[in-house]
């Protein structure tokens, strides 16, 4: 959403331009204790909304905003209310400039653009540890809280956290949901509703990822950024349909365009918005067990020398993933987990999507009953958690899941990310 470039806002109405990043940095508030929250001055924003949006790095003068309202086809603006990120100084933001918009049918889209990933490279860097993170995320809620009802946004409302693309890993992904989920804890604490503002390729497929995870508190709201010139909602396999599917998503689908409408121009990024705040999103799954392997968890999987690592391809689960050539004997790469107790559970597998693996790759699970194989296509359903079935496994720690090379298919065998769940 927001480069480290300025972006300017050229306007036949004068409206302020953005000054370059660093040179008007507004520093984040300290940590607040929770507050109860102030009568707000608008109804809750976004709100209840279907249409498009879009947003830019200053907040546009009074001018830009009606010449928009009069002759654009959007209906909502991002508005930067705080955060230690923001490149733009933000001289027409005030309650004022916020009332007047509310009262003339603009819905608005608050953004606290602070913390950033810390494998990513934006600062200020959240730590890479994931109960600092959560305590980060904490703090970022009450700055972002506090600016909000400033302004008379109150209560209802949904504050968006804008984190920036990162090259995601499964330590830096643990290090971002931890902070999304002290984020949501405590905006739901002071009465917000919690949303997220992130590519779709990092932030959103990690949210995604980890949709059922109970260890994470779950957003209410995400906002895609995937600018594939399409005005929906749609995620495409960066997040599955099912999730947040009951109006919680925007889509930032187009970026870092210049638009007129009533004479006045503006650089923007376009976006489309299918919100709610009278719809509640449904209510968290039970507390149950599950874990996941990576290929890359320390002493959690085990392969034989013909299994190669590779980090070629984009939709893999974590850093890299291992991959080896079929053949007529038994190679089994393993992944290894303590199962709790013996019962149903339910094992999902994840590989990276490519045409060219190998269509017959068997799956071994250790079951009670013996190694059962399942053929899963890895030419097909990649880049996301793919679903072999239910099984009963054994109480107690050791290898659970293997990939086999012993295939009559084509292709390399890939063995990536397995995931179990008690059923």
């Amino acid at each position: 959403m927001r480069r480290p470039t300025t972006r300017l806002i050229s306007l036949t109405a004068a409206v302020g331009l953005c000054a370059a990043l660093g040179s008007a940095v507004v520093a984040q508030a300290a940590p607040a204790q929770p507050q109860p929250v102030l009568a707000a001055a608008v109804p809750p924003q976004p709100g209840n909304f279907v249409g498009k949006g879009f947003d830019t790095c200053t907040a546009p003068s009074q001018a830009a905003m009606d010449a928009w309202r009069t002759s654009s086809p959007y209906r909502a603006v991002g508005i930067y209310i705080s955060g230690a990120s923001r490149s733009c100084a933000q001289p027409n933001l005030t309650a004022t400039w916020v009332s007047n918009q509310t009262s003339k049918g603009w819905r608005l889209i608050p953004i606290e653009l602070g913390y950033q990933a810390p494998c990513g490279n934006r600062a200020p860097k959240m730590s890479a540890d994931p109960a600092t993170a959560r305590s980060q995320g904490r703090g970022a809620a009450d700055s972002a809280a506090n600016a909000a009802q400033a302004l008379g946004i109150g209560a209802g409302s949904t504050i968006y956290n804008d984190i920036e693309h990162y090259p995601t890993t499964t330590a830096c992904r643990a290090a971002v949901l931890s902070f999304v989920s002290g984020w949501v804890d405590r905006l739901h604490a002071r009465g917000y509703l919690a949303g997220m503002y992130s590519s779709g390729s990092s932030g959103i497929r990690d949210v995604c990822l980890e949709y059922n995870n109970p260890s994470y508190t779950r957003l209410d709201q995400i906002w895609i950024a995937w600018w594939n010139g399409v005005a929906d909602t749609d995620a495409g396999a960066y997040c599955s349909d099912a999730y947040y599917a009951n109006h919680q998503r925007l889509h930032q689908y187009a970026g870092d365009v210049r638009e007129t409408w009533g004479g006045v121009t503006m650089n923007i990024d376009r976006n489309y918005l299918d919100v709610a705040t009278g719809q509640q999103p449904p209510p968290p799954p039970p507390q149950q067990w599950t874990t996941t392997v990576d290929n890359a968890t320390s002493g959690r999987f085990v392969a034989g020398a013909n299994w190669s690592t590779s980090s070629y391809s984009g939709s893999r689960y974590g850093a890299d993933y291992r991959f080896a050539e079929p053949t007529q004997s038994s190679d089994v790469a393993w992944y290894r987990a303590d199962i709790p107790e013996t019962g149903s559970y339910e094992i999902s597998v994840w590989y990276p999507a490519d045409p060219g693996y190998n269509n017959q790759t068997p799956y071994v699970v250790a079951t009670t009953s013996g190694n059962k194989s399942v053929m899963v296509d890895q030419r097909l359903n990649g880049g996301r958690w793919t679903s072999i079935g239910v099984f009963t496994l054994a109480a107690g720690d050791g290898n659970k899941i293997g990939v086999s090379r012993w295939t009559a298919g084509s292709g390399y065998v890939v063995a990536d990310a397995v995931r179990i769940t008690r059923n």
